[in-house]
This record gives structure tokens, sequence and C-alpha cells, in this order.
């Protein structure tokens, strides 16, 4: 019985290795089998069509929460954020590393709120730089703050749980150390926690304060027509994919039930939503819990983080993906399947590039020809069409938060189809080293791109 107790681990280990190659191969397969049961055609009609089609759910998700919900909303500056009822302590962490520039803008704002009854916990996570100096010069600033010093950098999930458990609050908002809370949004946040007790978690609404670059710029277009509306449409149907990491709020009742943030996913964010919804805890987005942030202005750090969310989804797909199937999980079918249709997406498409540029050195079969990469005219027409489309609804809602998100038209009306070639390159090259990779180890910090203006001389 002890050696089988020694060995089960390693058994366990290969079975997971094996099931994980097992499914790429799969992946890799489906759109094979569709070019040989099929023609080449039909791969080109599900890759110019499939985003037609999810912005067309997006697009429809997006005006039916506003007409059903948040259009009735109060909001606006002379508008008073909602009492909390019994007058709650809530506890604001903000976990940190290489924030030396910064984390006093960060806690500023933190401490700014118009609800008072807060506390605010940095956890500097082993930083390198004077990140360390920087809160404890804080310290004697505000009574409300209290820091928390890592010696090593154990990554965002430890120093989230470091702060938990210093917390004394049932209410829990965490933000990075780089964003700038509205000083609203706590009372937005914690509010829905307070009025439906399975309500595990509120994710807010992230606006972008990097604009000096075309890619800032840019940027501004995904969490206005795609980010936001996704959201929108993931509650219409029940569950969200994931909360955003910058800023959200937690039930600490619910991430103890849950095990609270596992330190090897390389995207907590993501697992943490899974793992909730999987527990049958509600996911809540309140559009009115702003908070700014910054965002890569480089390409080489558009990619690197795009990458880093593609491995994390990824990640949450091979750990999920056999719990998934109980019946007691059929509310995650929706976002499985989803996410599973968005894989095999991005595959195809590898394919029909491939088997295009194959065609230019070899003759191929006609079944299997593919003439061009590129959409027909008319389909051409009809996406960039419904790009504006998506562009024009999100304007509409989102302008409520940011009146002169008008301004960025020009550089926001593209972005949906950045979007979709950057998550066709990031899971392409995520997804396989997701399924090959060995055991996870733990996930530690890398200082991001935060802007070209957020570089220490």
């Amino acid at each position: 019985m002890s050696a089988l107790c020694y060995l089960l681990p390693g058994i366990l280990y290969m079975i997971d290795r094996i099931t994980a190659v097992l499914i790429l191969c799969l992946v890799l397969s489906i759109p094979v089998g569709m070019v040989l049961l099929f023609t080449g055609d039909v791969l080109l009609n599900f890759v110019f069509f499939y985003p037609l089609f999810m912005s067309g759910i997006w697009i429809t998700g997006g005006i039916y929460f506003w007409l059903r919900r948040e259009r009735h909303w109060p909001w606006g500056e002379d508008v008073p954020a909602p009492e909390l009822k019994g007058n709650p302590l809530v506890s604001i962490l903000i976990p940190c590393f290489n924030e030396g520039l910064n984390a006093r803008e960060t806690i500023h704002a933190a401490l700014a709120q118009t609800y008072t009854n807060i506390e605010v916990i940095a956890i500097n996570d082993g930083s390198s730089d004077d990140t360390a100096q920087v809160l404890d010069a804080m310290l004697v600033e505000d009574p409300r703050l209290r820091v928390i010093h890592l010696a090593h950098n154990q990554g965002k999930a430890i120093a989230l749980r470091m702060g938990a458990a210093a917390a004394r609050s049932e209410y829990l908002v965490c933000i990075d150390g780089d964003a700038l809370l509205d000083k609203k949004a706590v009372p937005y946040l914690v509010a829905p926690l307070i009025a439906n007790p399975r309500v595990g978690a509120v994710t807010g609404n992230p606006r972008i304060r990097t604009r000096s670059t075309l890619i800032g710029r840019v940027q501004v277009g995904e969490f206005s027509s795609i980010i936001g509306l996704i959201k929108r449409t993931q509650r219409v149907y029940g569950q969200v994919f994931t909360v955003s990491g910058v800023v959200a709020a937690f039930r600490r009742r619910a991430l103890a039930d849950v095990g609270y943030w596992s330190p090897d996913m390389i995207t907590e964010d993501i697992d943490i939503s899974w793992k909730l919804q999987i527990r049958h805890w509600s996911v809540f987005f309140e559009p009115r819990g702003l908070c700014w942030i910054l965002m890569p202005e480089t390409l080489a750090g558009l990619w690197k983080q795009r990458l880093r969310w593609a491995q994390g989804g990824g990640e949450v797909f091979q750990k999920n993906m056999f719990k998934l199937w109980r019946w007691r999980n059929r509310r995650m079918w929706m976002l499985f399947f989803e996410y599973s249709l968005s894989i095999t997406w991005a595959f195809t498409y590898l394919l029909s590039v491939s088997l295009f540029l194959l065609g230019l050195v070899i003759t191929l079969p006609p079944g299997i020809h593919v003439q061009t990469i590129f959409p027909p005219a008319f389909t051409g027409m009809v996406l960039a069409l419904t790009c504006l489309l998506q562009f024009a609804v999100s304007l509409v809602i989102e302008r409520r938060y940011e009146p002169k998100l008008g301004r960025s038209l020009f550089w926001v009306i593209w972005y949906p189809m950045v979007y979709w070639m950057l998550s066709l390159l990031t899971t392409v090259v995520a997804f396989p080293k997701v399924m090959l990779k060995a055991k996870r180890k733990r996930a530690r910090w890398v200082s991001p791109d935060r802007g070209i203006g957020r570089v220490k001389p």
C-alpha cells in the first residue's frame, strides 16, 4: 500500500500528460478533418464567419444587458454611490512587485474613496527596486494603510493570499499596484456582494490610461468594444470567463471555499473565476466599478502580455476539462464550448494559411486547395460593417463612463480586426505550449510594459 501511495502521483501525472497530448492532437485534427470531409472552402467559411458570429452574439448580449439592467442603474458625478448596509469594513489589497514609480499614486487613489470605512493593505512581494522604501514612507501618512513585506518574490497569487490572511474584512477589493481606483469604485464593487449572498466575486470596469502611442490608443477599442461587451454578454447567460485581474471584489468566505488563489497558475484571475463558478458561486459584472490602468505601449510588451493571457486560458482549460462534464457543472458548459470553439478557429485559420502557402509551391488537389486567405469582397464588407456596428453599440454604452471616448474613434474602430489576429497568433503558440508543458511551477512576477511614460530614468 505504501508503495502504491508513493507511485500514485507519478501515475496520475503520466495520465495527465498523455491526456493533454491527446487533447492537442484532437484540436489539431479537427481542421484537418474538416478539409478531408468537406473542402477548403468550408474551412474558409468557418474562418471568416466565426468572428462574425461571435461579434453578433456580443452585440446582442451587450444591448440586452444595457436595456434590461444597466440603463436603469444611476450614474454620474452628482449621483451618490450606493450605501453599504451595516457600513462594513472593506479591505483593499494591493500586491506590488517593483512598483516604486506607481505605488504612491495607486495607494493615494485607494485611500481617497468616498466610502471611508476601509483598510488598504499593500503587499511588497520581494521587489528589487525602491517599492519597500516607498511603502514604508507612506505608513505614517494614513493609519488605514498597512504594509506586508515578503522577503522573496513569491508571485501575485501568494501576495494576494498573504493580504487576505491579514485582512480584517469579509469583503476584499483587489487591484494591481499600478491601478487607480475611481473614488466611488469600492461601494459599487461591494454592493452586489452584500445584496446577494451567492455572489462570490464582482469584476470591475478597467479603463486605459496609456494613450501616448498607437498601440496604447488602439487598446482603448479592446476594452470598450470587445471586453466590455463580452462581459455583459457572459453575464446574460450566467457565467463570466474571468474577473478583471486588475480590479475585482471578492467575498472572503467564497475564496476560502475554493482554496483562494492558485500559486501555480500563470493567470490567477482566470483560475479563481472558474474555481468560484464550478463551486456554484456567481460572478457579477459591475460597469460602474471603474479603475484606470496602465497597458503595454510596445509590440513586444503587448505580445508578451497577450501570450500570458492565452497561456492562462489554456491552463484553466487543461485543469478543468474533465470535471466540467459532471452534470452539476453544466452551467459552465457554455463557457467551455465557447473557449473550445475559439481554439478550433485559431488552428483552422493556421491550417488555411498553411494550405494557401503550400499551394503556391505545389499543386494541391482541388478539394483542399485554398485560393486566398483574405475574405471575399462581400464577406469583407460584412465583417467591416460588423466592426463599425460593434463600436457604435459600445460607444453608446461606454460613453456613460468615459464621455471623451469618441475622440478615439479612428483608432477604436479597427481594434476588432486586430483583436482576432492577436488572438489567433497567441493561441497557436500558447495552447500547444500548455498541453506539452511539464508540471506547472510557481507563477512569479515579471515586470510588464506599462507604457512609454512609465519607465524609470
